[in-house]
């Protein structure tokens, strides 16, 4: 990535955390953090990551959630970025945390092997 694609993806991940915490009114929105924002090349795209904690069922709804506020969300962004184009949301689940406990788990489990 570029040094200005890197500047707005950090742009971008702190309005939206900020209008999901501050303007967004909706309870199945109570246990997310925005983890990474990722910004396309020419900056109309952008793929934002979410850790959601709870249930399948939790983060489905919050994903379902998300989705439908995108719009919201990106007319919140529009007021506060100088762009001539605002990037267009998607929301992606972060499993990174799950994978990362999975990997752990199974250096645990060959560490007390060779014990």
């Amino acid at each position: 990535m570029t040094r200005r694609t890197d500047r707005v993806s950090e742009i971008v991940k702190h309005n939206v955390s900020n209008i999901i915490l501050h303007k967004l009114y909706d309870p199945r929105l109570s246990l997310l953090t925005v983890t990474t924002v990722s910004v396309s090349p020419d900056l109309r795209n952008a793929k934002v990551y979410v850790a959601i904690h709870g249930d399948e069922a939790a983060k489905k709804r919050t994903l379902q959630a998300l989705n439908h506020a995108k719009g919201h969300i990106q007319s919140e962004m529009a007021s506060h970025l100088k762009m001539r184009n605002t990037p267009s949301l998607k929301f992606f689940l972060d499993d990174s945390e799950i994978k990362s406990n999975k990997i752990l788990s199974l250096i645990e489990k060959a560490v007390n092997e060779d014990n």
